[in-house]
């Protein structure tokens, strides 16, 4: 049997599926050390198995006969996937299940530092780290790291192309931070901070303010969100209910424009999507359809089959603080490293309210997975494999290509230092205030600014390399052949 092991967490769309078997007792495991081809044929046996089942584009897959059953599980998973540049860019394979399964739920060893990368000269020899936000309760805040830092060396060596990813990579390190004296960006080596890594919990929740322009008429509520989880361990709904307290912070104080700031969130839980959705949508309810699933044909036929016709099709919430009535738009954040349940929460959006995007383009994930394990524990193996793709409540699903979906107002968010979240000079809030028509503050002195050239578009974490999930609840399945 199939089993959807229940994550509460939404951020790309993922399933979050494991394969586990259909056993009466539960028995020790033996793990077995995949280290050789008389074993890889057995977990290579597994792969297919699984992926003729579930994949939404198994009938692309080449025939299992036709393979090298003896590759390493990572080679031959891979010989599966796709169109793997331009399709099926998300499914991959992991030897250790359980860390992928830690940091899917935003419990990871890190320094906690979200950043962007950027060159700082001309002949694009050298890049520095731009920090975009700092975990809270991360040793890096713990350090006095913040937004708007510079990060110019680690462990005393100049940030490059070839070397950003090594450097990071250490569980301890000495940040060198840079300073801007008119145009010109130099490390500053009396400012260097040590940090450790430590295991964290992400709280996604990372700012929220409301700015009120009586002279105006508008009270704008901000949020910064960057992914989609819903509680931790000890407490499964910690995140989404804090969550639910800033709208109801909202609500009190009469908020009737909404900037919900994306530009940092790779996407998460399903369910947490829900809830952000359930908050935000005008004259939404739970007999409106927020998003449609669609798998392969064997699954759709068991879904409809079991639960009608209408079993893949998944409503709003009823949340007590929901703003919509307030609302007649929401402005949206975005960079291309917004992703899955983002991008779910405005495609789901737009057909109830105008929903204008600010930034960059997104990433163009609307792809749903799973997280799939070893049923009897054999192994450490696992996949997160794509079981298939999202619609709007108007079956509109037409962003996932790199090019994902295009903003209402193209604007790169490339001025440094960055400024603190709320600033109403902040390179995209102040665009977004524009729009509603709130003008810049007067008499305030700027400090100096430079615009930088990006290396790569998307935003990093600690584990410098961008991922992108969309994760989903769902009730056990049998395999179907």
């Amino acid at each position: 049997m199939l089993n959807f092991k229940k994550f509460s967490r939404i951020g790309f769309i993922v399933a979050a599926m494991y394969l586990a078997g259909c056993k009466e007792k539960d028995v020790d495991p033996t793990i077995t050390e995949t280290t050789d081809s008389t074993s890889y044929q057995t977990v290579n046996g597994w792969i297919y198995e699984v992926m003729n089942d579930a994949y939404f584009w198994y009938k692309n897959m080449p025939a299992e006969s036709s393979l090298d059953s003896k590759l390493n599980p990572k080679d031959y998973f891979e010989k599966l996937i796709y169109q793997r540049t331009t399709t099926d860019r998300f499914s991959s394979i992991t030897d250790d299940i359980d860390a992928l399964t830690n940091e899917f739920n935003g419990v990871s060893k890190i320094f906690g530092i979200n950043y962007t990368l950027s060159y700082t000269d001309d002949s694009k020899t050298s890049l520095a780290a731009f920090l975009s936000y700092v975990v809270k309760g991360s040793p890096a805040e713990t350090a006095g790291l913040k937004r708007g830092d510079i990060i110019m060396k680690v462990n005393g060596t100049q940030l490059t192309a070839s070397n950003y990813a090594g450097l990071f990579g250490n569980q301890t390190a000495a940040f060198t931070l840079g300073v801007l004296n008119g145009s010109v960006l130099t490390a500053d080596n009396s400012k260097t901070i040590s940090v450790t890594k430590a295991e964290i919990s992400e709280d996604p929740v990372v700012f929220s303010s409301v700015i009120s322009k009586t002279a105006y008429g508008k009270t704008i509520g901000y949020l910064v969100y960057t992914q989609f989880i819903p509680g931790t361990t000890a407490d499964a709904d910690k995140y989404d209910n804090e969550l639910r307290q800033v709208f109801a912070n909202f609500k009190s104080k009469g908020v009737n424009e909404l900037v919900l700031d994306l530009r940092f969130n790779p996407g998460g839980y399903i369910s947490s999507a829900e809830t952000l959705a359930s908050l935000i949508g005008k004259n939404v309810s739970s007999s409106k359809i927020f998003y449609k699933e669609q798998w392969n044909d064997k699954y759709l036929s068991y879904w409809q089959s079991k639960y009608g016709t209408n079993a893949l099709n998944y409503t709003f919430l009823d949340e007590a603080n929901n703003i919509g009535s307030s609302l007649s738009r929401v402005f949206v954040l975005t960079s291309n490293g917004t992703a899955s349940a983002s991008e779910l929460v405005i495609n789901g959006l737009r057909p109830y309210m105008d929903v204008i995007t600010i930034g960059e383009h997104t990433y163009g994930k609307n792809l749903f997975g799973s997280l799939v394990s070893d049923d009897e524990n054999r192994w450490k193996w696992g996949m997160y494999v794509m079981l298939g793709q999202t619609a709007n409540v108007n079956n509109q699903s037409d962003y996932g290509t790199v090019n994902g979906m295009t903003p209402t107002y193209q604007v790169e968010d490339a001025v440094i230092p960055y400024k603190a979240f709320g600033d109403e000079n902040e390179t995209l809030f102040r665009k977004a205030l524009d729009v509603i028509g709130i003008p810049a503050p007067t008499g305030t002195r700027l400090a100096a600014t430079k615009t930088v050239q990006s290396f790569i578009g998307e935003p990093f974490k600690d584990n410098v390399i961008p991922e992108k999930r969309m994760i989903k609840d769902s009730p056990s399945l049998k395999i179907i052949k």
